[in-house]
């Protein structure tokens, strides 16, 4: 049995840019969560959100710990996995001869993989079938960009995020086409779709939530698209962010 722990990160911005977030969860070797944390940006790109991601959690990991990064941003994960060196030789520019976006962020996780083994695993977003732990860092950081208000463990908050219903079509398509350990985008299961005061589609939910109304939801039960969020069809456009 592999002592490596196993973690995930995501970034998120509503608009890009636009208000943004961090989040990572850590879990132990059978991949069971443990504890998670997730914190603004106030208005930032998405790869600023996924880079700070990976920095806070690598923060979180102690120095010598082996551990499974699970992440869904191709961007974040290549940068520190296979750019690097070439930024480096070329002075911190890109093969186009322009200066490396978001520089700073990339040196403070150089440094953090040199005392940490990490290996990197990506993972498809928003999907039926995937991450569970990718899952839970989703929707952490986009409730953070929402409310632009720190959570997580360390602060007292010791349910997990729930996972939001996985997209009918998956955000971030095009980052699996070369797909680190998966392939292929995929889609989930199509549902019939029924009409809501809110204009959206319904279907049934794959995790529990909680609608924008405060009321939860329960897994298979008949959610809608509220704005941002997923909820109960009779909460309609009143209740969307």
């Amino acid at each position: 049995m592999s002592d490596r722990i196993i973690a995930a990160c995501d970034g998120a911005a509503k608009g890009n840019p636009g208000p943004a977030a961090w989040a990572w969860v850590i879990a132990d070797t059978h991949g069971h969560p443990e504890r998670w944390e997730a914190g603004p940006l106030g208005r930032a790109t998405n790869n600023v959100g996924e880079l700070t991601a990976l920095q806070r959690l690598l923060e979180a990991v102690a120095p010598g710990t082996a551990v499974q990064v699970r992440m869904d941003s191709q961007y974040a994960m290549k940068a520190v996995t296979q750019w690097l060196p070439a930024w480096k030789r070329n002075g911190w520019k890109t093969a186009a001869g322009k200066p490396v976006a978001n520089r700073e962020l990339v040196e403070s996780i150089d440094a953090l993989l040199t005392d940490r083994d990490v290996e990197f695993r990506y993972v498809p977003a928003h999907r039926e079938d995937g991450d569970h732990l990718n899952a839970i860092a989703d929707q952490a950081a986009s409730e953070a960009a929402v409310s632009q208000e720190p959570a997580g463990t360390a602060l007292g908050h010791t349910a997990m995020p729930i996972p939001a219903p996985a997209r009918s079509t998956p955000a971030r398509a095009t980052k699996a086409r070369t797909a680190g350990t998966g392939t292929g985008t995929g889609t989930a299961t199509a549902r019939k779709a029924t009409g809501t005061r809110s204009g959206g589609v319904t279907i049934k939910a794959k995790f529990p939530g909680t609608c924008p109304c405060g009321k939860q939801y329960a897994a298979g039960e008949k959610i809608s698209k509220l704005g941002s969020r997923w909820g109960h069809p009779d909460c309609g456009g009143a209740a969307a962010e």
